[in-house]
């Protein structure tokens, strides 16, 4: 199944809220991060033959149609490359706020810290480099990077196949894109710097699986709670 939509959009500028929303809009189901999270067991390889040059995106988005986030938005060229009649959505905001958000949430001091023993770190730490802390401990430096990419990526992808969706802008844009109706319902706005924290750190149950039966479980639950958000 090829993809239809691949999201260029890094981590941190809506992508949770797009997933529900491409996916609302029939173009589901979209691979986000907390969807490779709920299949770890079968992804986790798939990624670190990607991250290593050895990609095989047939097997890694089967039965998907759509894409964003992290680890997919990494790999935005090689995906426009190997689906070239997707359309591709960069979500985006101010860089000053990305930074703020993304040094506050995903690359926080204590998050960080646990990484060097986490099996996702070569694919968690991709869009950056191998060090991301070493750019985002330099604001100047990750605010430019942060530009360059987006610049980079709007003089890569043809006009008619891209459209730039800031955080916020609603349906409109994104339903005119895609050629459907705009639905009756409000766009969803999940996943904010305080969910994400109350998410993260909320002691996991009594008995709760470890290593990447944590990580399924985990995917699984932040699932259904932003959708159930998405919603109320």
């Amino acid at each position: 199944m090829a993809l239809k939509i691949i999201g260029a959009g890094l981590g941190r500028t809506g992508t949770m809220s797009l997933k529900i929303a491409i996916e609302y809009l029939g173009f589901g189901p979209c691979l986000h991060m907390t969807e490779m999270f709920a299949d770890i067991h079968r992804q986790l390889p798939l990624w670190l033959d990607a991250v290593d040059g050895h990609p095989d995106w047939d097997a890694i988005f089967e039965g998907f149609v759509s894409s964003c986030d992290h680890p997919s938005s990494d790999f935005w060229r090689e995906l426009h490359a190997y689906y070239p009649e997707a359309k591709v959505v960069l979500t985006t905001r101010s860089a000053e706020s990305w930074y703020a958000s993304v040094t506050s949430t995903i690359y926080n001091d204590d998050n960080f810290a646990a990484m060097p023993e986490n099996p996702l770190k070569n694919i968690l730490t991709r869009h950056i480099g191998p060090q991301p802390r070493d750019i985002l401990k330099d604001k100047a430096a990750a605010i430019a990077w942060f530009e360059a990419r987006e610049a980079e990526i709007i003089a890569t992808v043809p006009s008619d196949q891209l459209l730039v969706l800031p955080v916020g802008s609603g349906w409109e844009p994104l339903c005119e894109f895609l050629g459907v109706d705009v639905p009756d319902v409000a766009y969803p706005k999940v996943n904010s710097a305080e969910e994400w924290h109350e998410s993260a750190t909320r002691p996991p149950p009594p008995g709760a699986p470890e290593g990447l039966d944590f990580i399924v479980m985990m995917g699984n639950a932040m699932l259904a709670t932003m959708r159930a958000q998405a919603w109320r």
